[in-house]
């Protein structure tokens, strides 16, 4: 089992950054691959970015694919997600993932089996 733990949410003004962090548990974690999804109010939950178990393959949506960069560290068991020139569209509550299988960054969320409590990322205009 995997126990998924994010944090560095928080609120900034257009154009800012902030870092995510998702810190997983179990030794089996280093061979998932890792998504961050989000979700708004009112809102489905949509695919953000996700980055494979090994390799470093990543995946982006369209929205974040030249403002946000993912990244793991295995040997601290985290996975980053760096988000840049950030916009109020970006409000959401954000979720990391894991996905057992590991091979595959997917973009699908029912390809992943274990989620965190998300961290509120809330941006000003």
């Amino acid at each position: 089992q995997v126990q998924l733990v994010e944090s560095g949410g928080g609120l900034v003004q257009t154009g800012g950054s902030l870092r995510l962090s998702c810190v997983g548990s179990g030794p089996s974690f280093s061979m998932c691959a890792v998504g961050w999804f989000r979700q708004a109010p009112g809102k489905e939950r949509e695919f953000v970015a996700s980055i494979a178990s090994i390799g470093g393959y990543t995946n982006y949506a369209p929205f974040g694919r030249d403002r946000f960069i993912i990244s793991r560290d295995n040997s601290k068991n985290t996975v980053h997600l760096q988000m840049d020139s950030l916009k109020p569209e970006d409000t959401a509550l954000y979720y990391c993932a894991a996905d057992t299988a590991g091979a595959l960054a997917s973009s699908w969320a029912v390809e992943y089996d274990y989620w965190g409590q998300g961290t509120q990322v809330t941006v000003s205009s």
